[in-house]
């Protein structure tokens, strides 16, 4: 057997996304050869693939020390850094691997990433133009590249950039979020809508496009912008709530914001629904999304025909809990269209939760408590909001 042979193995099970094969693969080949250079580099990368970060760094640091003159090692070590999240680590490696090799693309890819950790805008921008000097078909580079000048706010090269990007890799998942991410950031929520829903139908578990799409479907609703650009002029501008009980017409603009947010969320299932039933499309709504529409629709007709029967019986408590499990669409919609598993966990709970109250009140004979329940329906997307953005990355 070659020694090559265990080493291009490995790097076709990285290629797969199986880490655990390739790291056997690697530590029967180091068992025979323990000073194999690109065993050790490959190896770290098989290690931090399965988030061992401690034995990825020692696995490529010892690369690096084995061959400190060769360029792959330091690569390999940037890229162990990089995943680690330790871009300082990450961007003298890769400035070390420049220096022995700067005519490789990737390399100018990873310095264009780890700018990205840094929020260095402009040296993303920078470093993905030099990459895409030496390889201008690179789809990544040029994702790169408008995701930096997105940040940067040049929305003509951001837009052009990331059409090209997905004119070269259409089946490019970063190339559609980069899309996504500009005609979002420059004012294009449907446009930006239909790009993040390209991204889920390639990788339904990306979960930052599942984040991004909830912002684009409430983009589109204008109250919600208008409140957006005043929240943005005041730091800290959420805490104007706090000035509804002073100012009660205020209530008039969240109870419209929070209805028209039902309305898009009943339309998007509605939407889904009929692209999952339709020929053409049905393939692409499979699973999940299609679960989801038709539990929504079947909450909005169930709603429909307890609202029904409550006029019909004159029960106030029956007719107040149809609205309310018509409201329902909110939160279920809100926690299917989360990232995070754990979050969307959290969320989905909140939407059991309430359906449990509006079960109760109707046992109870207490329109006021199904009343309450229609109110806190309809205000998930603010509860949403705040899971998002404060729990832990941990999650």
């Amino acid at each position: 057997m070659k020694v090559a042979d265990p080493i291009e193995r490995a790097r076709t099970l990285l290629g797969m996304r199986r880490p655990a094969d390739a790291e056997r693969e690697l530590r029967g080949l180091l068992a025979q050869e323990p000073q194999h250079v690109a065993g050790h580099a490959l190896l770290g990368l098989a290690l931090i693939e399965q988030r061992r970060v401690a034995e990825a760094v020692e696995e490529a640091g010892e690369a690096v020390r084995l061959a400190p003159d060769q360029w792959l090692p330091h690569y390999a070590a940037a890229q162990v850094h990089y995943r680690a999240r330790r871009p300082g680590d990450a961007m003298t490696a890769i400035r070390a691997a420049l220096a022995l090799q700067p005519e490789y693309a990737h390399t100018w890819d990873l310095l264009a990433r780890t700018h990205m950790l840094l929020g260095e805008w402009r040296q993303m921008a920078d470093a993905a133009r030099r990459g895409l000097s030496i390889d201008p078909q690179d789809a990544g580079l040029v994702s790169l590249l408008s995701l930096a000048c997105t940040n940067l706010g040049d929305a003509e090269e951001a837009r052009a950039a990331a059409a090209h990007a997905v004119g070269l890799d259409p089946e490019s998942t970063l190339a559609h979020f980069v899309h996504g991410r500009a005609e979002l950031r420059f004012g294009e929520p449907r446009r930006a809508a239909e790009s993040f829903r390209e991204v889920l139908r390639l990788d339904p578990g990306f979960g930052g496009a599942r984040d991004l799409l909830v912002a684009a479907l409430k983009q589109r609703n204008p109250v919600y912008r208008w409140l957006s650009r005043l929240r943005g002029r005041f730091p800290g501008g959420w805490r104007l709530i706090f000035l509804l009980p002073a100012i009660p017409p205020v209530i008039l603009v969240f109870v419209v914001m929070a209805v028209l947010h039902w309305v898009a969320w009943v339309a998007e299932a509605w939407t889904t629904l009929r692209l999952a039933r339709a020929r053409t499309t049905r393939l692409l709504f499979e699973g999940v999304d299609a679960r989801v529409a038709v539990a929504c629709c079947g909450l909005v007709a169930t709603g429909a025909v307890l609202l029904g029967l409550g006029i019909g019986l004159g029960q106030d408590a029956v007719g107040v809990a149809g609205v309310a499990v018509m409201a329902l669409v909110t939160p279920v919609q809100e926690a299917a269209h989360t990232g995070s598993p754990r979050r969307r966990a959290v969320l989905y709970g909140w939407a059991v939760l309430l359906a449990l109250t509006v079960a109760v009140s109707v046992l109870v004979s207490q329109p006021t408590v199904a009343l309450l329940a229609v109110y806190t329906a309809l205000a998930t997307g603010w509860v949403a909001t705040a899971v998002r953005g404060r729990l832990t990355d941990a999650l």
